[in-house]
């Protein structure tokens, strides 16, 4: 068996240096949301994914690897949408077996009246703290760490920026 390696003094002040603002950032954002637009910070997910497909709708399967959800947990989310009529359920048309969320013009509007707060929280909490330096040093770690824990090609369905 092969003997642990455990992090030392530096690593284990970069994970939860790591952990900490990652869980603050997101905790400010779900609240900041809630507060503003009674949507969690999931929901949003979706909705802004919709507001950009083209034709607001997507494949129930794409949209779960998009917002980098399980399908059981989308589906119970996009269940939630469709009682608020945000979001509705269409058979695709290029599958009977497969289903499209699409955004309606209510969900819609909850994206264009939450969307200029949320990204002001973003650049406030965020891109404001940084330096452009600092802010290309964060995408290429979190792109080193993604490509680490998902397969590449998985990334493009996932919305990931292509260069």
């Amino acid at each position: 068996m092969a003997e642990t390696r455990w992090l030392d003094e530096e690593e284990q002040r970069t994970w939860r240096s790591f952990l900490i603002a990652s869980r603050l950032l997101f905790d400010r954002l779900e609240r900041d949301l809630k507060e503003e637009s009674d949507l969690s910070f999931t929901y949003y997910e979706i909705l802004t994914r919709l507001s950009e497909a083209p034709g607001r709708s997507m494949r129930m399967a794409n949209l779960a690897a998009a917002c980098v959800f399980d399908r059981s947990r989308l589906s119970h989310a996009v269940d939630r949408l469709v009682r608020d009529g945000w979001v509705r359920r269409v058979p695709s048309p290029s599958d009977a077996r497969g289903q499209l969320a699409e955004l309606t013009d209510e969900g819609m509007e909850q994206v264009r009246q939450a969307a200029p707060r949320h990204a002001e929280q973003v650049r406030a909490l965020m891109f404001d703290r940084l330096t452009r330096e600092q802010q290309e040093a964060l995408r290429e770690i979190s792109e080193a760490l993604a490509t680490g824990m998902v397969d590449v090609r998985k990334l493009t369905t996932m919305g990931w920026p292509s260069q």
